[in-house]
């Protein structure tokens, strides 16, 4: 028994120094893009890297459930769009900043992760993925049909432009988009690393025998449903202040939902890395595609891109790593 808890002090003591080293090189890479963007020089650059870095904490909150518990969420924008327009409505009510709304985007979107989980959670495969589908276009219709938020012609949100301590606003939200996608990760790594991730993980690979094996799998699936509708709310809260207006064709659009599955997709599921990856790669691509053809580009982009990924590396860049890796060693 001693054994065992000298080594559980000796895992948990390594593991928060590699928790550490993870923050310090997280910090270190933020602070190398807000200077490299700096010397840039511009405001777009800053919106450019907002966008990428909303589509990594998006893919991230998606991957709890997606990736660890193997249940496919199509209505994440759904739940981006609610914390949009929560900070429509605080705004229109208050005038509140964004770091109000954050917490309130995060309480909503959060209650309602936890209420789709225990209205639907008892369906698996295809059937759960068309629940949530469902639950994008209840309240889409439901925004449609909101007067005060505007419906069918959106809202404006009257933003500063600039800020202090931060200079122009477009930086502000940068730099809080990056602080909000590392926090993500980090939530997302612990997971993964805890006895909840191992609970998800034992579900998404066969729910009954995990099941049979004393796994609690509603409270463990509820826990995630819960987590990932929290983050893609807390993802939307600043949208509404980043472009100034919403109206529900950008909120619920095509490609919010479409991005958030395929980033995961093509940068590893399963771990808290990959989402990241898939971001960062599909995300560039997309803001290069937007300059130099047209922003009506960037869903043909991820579909060609799903599919060659799809071809080479169905397991995403991580899982085609990790291959090679595993074929070097056998033939060593």
């Amino acid at each position: 028994m001693t054994d065992m808890s000298a080594m559980s002090r000796i895992g948990a003591a390594i593991g928060c120094r590699r928790t550490s080293i993870l923050i310090a090189v997280m910090a270190v890479v933020g602070l190398a893009l807000v200077a490299g963007l700096d010397k840039i020089g511009n405001d777009y650059s800053y919106l450019a890297g907002y966008t990428i870095l909303q589509y990594a904490m998006l893919a991230t909150a998606w991957n709890i459930l997606g990736g660890y518990a193997g249940y496919v969420n199509f209505g994440s924008a759904g739940f981006f769009a609610i914390g949009a327009y929560t900070s429509v409505v605080l705004n229109k009510l208050w005038g509140v900043p964004v770091l109000v709304c954050l917490p309130v985007a995060a309480l909503i979107a959060g209650l309602v992760g936890l209420a789709m989980g225990y209205l639907t959670l008892r369906l698996r495969g295809v059937f759960f993925s068309i629940a949530t589908l469902a639950l994008a276009i209840v309240l889409q219709t439901a925004i449609l049909n909101w007067p005060f938020v505007g419906g069918s012609r959106g809202a404006y949100i009257m933003r500063p432009q600039a800020i202090e301590f931060f200079g122009s606003y477009a930086r502000f939200l940068f730099i809080l988009m990056l602080v909000l996608a590392a926090g993500s990760a980090l939530i997302a790594r612990s997971i993964e690393q805890s006895w909840i991730g191992r609970g998800l993980a034992a579900l998404r690979d066969d729910e009954v025998a995990a099941e049979c094996s004393g796994v609690p799998a509603l409270p463990l699936k509820l826990f995630a449903t819960t987590v990932s509708g929290t983050l893609m709310g807390i993802a939307g809260a600043p949208f509404a202040f980043f472009v100034s207006y919403v109206d529900p064709h950008t909120v619920f659009s095509l490609s919010i939902a479409v991005n958030t599955i395929a980033m995961p997709l093509i940068g590893g599921m399963a771990t808290w890395l990959g989402p990241i990856i898939g971001a960062v790669l599909l995300g560039t691509l997309q803001q290069a595609a937007t300059v130099m053809i047209s922003s009506s580009a960037n869903l043909l982009l991820v579909g060609f891109t799903l599919i060659l990924f799809v071809a080479i590396a169905p397991n995403g860049i991580l899982g085609m790593i990790k291959k090679l890796r595993e074929t070097r060693h056998a033939d060593r």
